[in-house]
């Protein structure tokens, strides 16, 4: 009986591999305890599973969904991060007592002292000297003159 229901699952999943994979499924779902939809005569549940499918009396796409969610090692769930940027925007964000939003500073920043600096994790440089490794900006007659 399982040879004929083999050939008949075959017209309803042309690849054997697959209704091998979809068979299975359907076996341990029934094993797990799920309603069958046809009568038992006395057959195993892979033969139970195979005469489902021949039969059509399961959704083989529901089956396969169901095997493919049932191998996947991680599964990625889209949630949206809440990291409070949403409130940093909608608030400004506050540097050294200062509100910064997007465009800048919401009104002028004063020059921070070093207790600020420090909490934050920023150097201030202080003294007039530019050439102490700091940038500058050149015109196309300097870049020329170097090469």
């Amino acid at each position: 009986m399982a040879r004929v229901t083999v050939e008949d699952c075959v017209m309803r999943i042309p690849n054997r591999f697959d209704l091998v994979l979809v068979a299975s499924q359907r076996s341990r779902d029934v094993s797990a305890g799920a309603e069958i939809t046809l009568d038992r005569d006395n057959d195993k549940n892979p033969v139970v599973a195979l005469r489902e499918i021949a039969d059509l009396t399961i959704d083989i796409e529901e089956m396969q969904e169901s095997l493919v969610r049932g191998l996947q090692r991680h599964v990625e769930i889209d949630e949206p991060e809440d990291d409070g940027i949403e409130e940093m925007l909608g608030e400004g964000l506050s540097l050294g007592g200062e509100a910064v939003g997007l465009g800048g500073p919401t009104e002028a920043v004063a020059a921070y002292d070093d207790e600020t600096a420090e909490r934050m994790g920023m150097q201030i440089q202080t003294g007039t000297d530019s050439n102490d490794g700091g940038f500058k900006d050149v015109d196309a007659t300097e870049l020329a003159g170097e090469q």
